[in-house]
């Protein structure tokens, strides 16, 4: 099945659109979830199926213009594992902050790999941006910390804040479309 007819069958609730999709284009999600959560066998296949029921819930956000399915898909899929990692950090960090176990050395092992896998996405993501955008994106996505938070650590008005991070979201998706395009 062609993909523009998959997503208009999806559109519609059609589930068995949603199988081929599944079959025809699988094996890219399982790829870049098994990269990304390569030590987390256990968190792998949750995320294969979250990310395919994000694709059947947010199918209408899909634009053709933009990307193409495939490109669009695998965009979900790196980004769900990156969130993963991200969760499992934390909870990581939340049960060692709260003393209800001590981390062994494989879990710091692990610890140490999520924090490279995403420090390394994260500045590979945001490379096309100004120095000062770049702190910026690392307190909102990596610290997690709120544009109130932001604002009144650095003396910036939230609505500046917004400004940056919507031109900064557009310069980096600028900078994937040309990657993708090569």
């Amino acid at each position: 099945m062609k993909d523009d007819k998959l997503v208009k069958e999806i559109k519609k609730g059609n589930e068995k659109a949603l199988e081929s999709l599944i079959d025809k284009y699988g094996w890219i999600v399982k790829t870049v979830v098994s990269k990304h959560l390569f030590y987390f066998e256990n968190l792998q296949e949750e995320c294969i199926n979250d990310i395919f029921l994000g694709v059947w819930n947010n199918i209408e956000k899909y634009n053709p213009e933009k990307a193409s399915l495939k490109n669009w898909i695998a965009s979900i899929s790196k980004y769900r594992a990156i969130d993963y990692l991200r969760k499992y950090y934390k909870e990581l960090n939340e049960e060692n902050i709260d003393g209800i176990t001590n981390l062994t050395s494989e879990e710091d092992d692990y610890k140490e790999i999520i924090e490279n896998g995403v420090d390394e996405e994260l500045e590979e993501l945001i490379a096309p941006l100004k120095e000062r955008d770049k702190i910026l994106f690392r307190k909102l996505f990596y610290e997690e910390k709120t544009v109130e938070e932001i604002s009144l650590e650095d003396n910036i008005s939230p609505s500046n804040i917004y400004n940056r991070v919507s031109r900064g979201k557009k310069k980096i998706k600028k900078a994937l479309g040309a990657k993708e395009a090569k």
